[in-house]
C-alpha cells in the first residue's frame, strides 16, 4: 500500500524534473522569435486560465462574477493601476449583488 508521502515525492520529483530538464538539456541562447514569443506568454496564459474560474465562482452569482470581471477588464484595458481596477470590480460585484434579488 503506497503512503501519501511516497505521492508527494514523486510529485516533488517529476515537478523538479520538468523544470530541471530544459535547462539542463538546451544551454544554446533561443534564436526563434516564435519560441522565444510562446515562452514570454506562457504565464500570462497559465495565470488566466487558473484565474478565469475563479473569478466566475468567487461570488453568489454567476452574474455579478462576470461584471465584476468585465468592469477589470475594461479598466485594465484603459491602463489604469492595480488598485483601481480591483476596487472598481469589488465595487461593481458589490452593487450587483445587492441588485439581483430584485431582478
Amino acid at each position: 500500500m503506497h503512503s501519501v508521502y511516497s505521492y508527494i515525492i514523486l510529485a516533488a520529483l517529476v515537478t523538479y524534473l520538468i523544470r530541471v530538464l530544459p535547462l539542463v538539456l538546451w544551454r544554446k541562447e533561443i534564436k526563434s522569435s516564435f519560441v522565444n514569443s510562446f515562452l514570454y506568454y506562457v504565464p500570462y496564459a497559465c495565470l488566466a486560465a487558473m484565474t478565469f474560474p475563479a473569478i466566475l465562482t468567487a461570488t453568489e452569482s454567476l452574474i455579478s462574477g462576470l461584471v465584476g470581471f468585465l468592469v477589470a477588464g475594461f479598466l485594465a484595458f484603459r491602463r489604469k493601476s492595480m488598485v483601481v481596477v480591483a476596487l472598481w470590480a469589488c465595487i461593481a460585484v458589490f452593487i450587483v449583488e445587492r441588485l439581483l434579488p430584485f431582478f
